[in-house]
């Protein structure tokens, strides 16, 4: 969680996240899945007069869309806009013929970064988290979602930490 409020840059906004005592808080919001004993990824934007914003439950293995809470945010942080605008600026191009779009929170992209590194290939990262204009290349790419890592390797996407995909183009390429 601290790496993702990272990504909201200059806003000091209350986090809060229900790891113990298990599930108290998803229970009162209604994002416990007493079945499963676990919550699913449940985002509740919450003013300061204590009303309920905005609600965003989804797969706990799904990234939240930081553009669509950050413009939730702007509705209720007067200053926001402000605050925000690095978020959207353009950002240069790595020089790399192998671009990672990733977040610093994913579990497939830190297993990516790393299979990277084990097999030598120079690449370069974009964090979409902090970089939105990447992150609505990724979505592009994605039909609509936002798949971590995505991969620019040589002009060709690859979506997903796809082993397979990988090894074809950075490893048996070269072979």
């Amino acid at each position: 969680m601290t790496a993702w409020a990272k990504s909201f840059g200059e806003i000091n906004y209350p986090l809060l996240s229900d790891f113990w005592p298990h599930g108290t808080v998803a229970k009162k919001y209604g994002a416990f899945i007493e079945k499963e004993g676990k919550s699913e990824r449940a985002i509740f934007i919450i003013d300061e007069k204590g009303a309920i914003r905005y609600i965003d439950i989804h797969d706990i293995d799904e990234q939240p869309d930081n553009e669509i809470l950050l413009n939730e945010l702007k509705k209720i942080i007067p200053d926001a806009e402000q605050k925000m605008g690095h978020l959207f600026k353009e950002q240069p191009k790595p020089d790399s013929n192998v671009i990672m779009y990733c977040t610093p929170w994913c579990p497939d992209c830190r297993r990516a970064r790393d299979w990277l590194k084990n097999h030598n290939i120079d690449f370069s990262e974009i964090d979409i988290s902090v970089n939105l204009n990447a992150a609505r290349q990724v979505r592009t790419w994605g039909a609509g979602f936002q798949i971590t890592p995505a991969f620019k390797i040589n002009g060709e996407v690859v979506l997903d930490y796809d082993v397979s995909k990988l090894e074809k183009l950075l490893i048996n390429k070269h072979n």
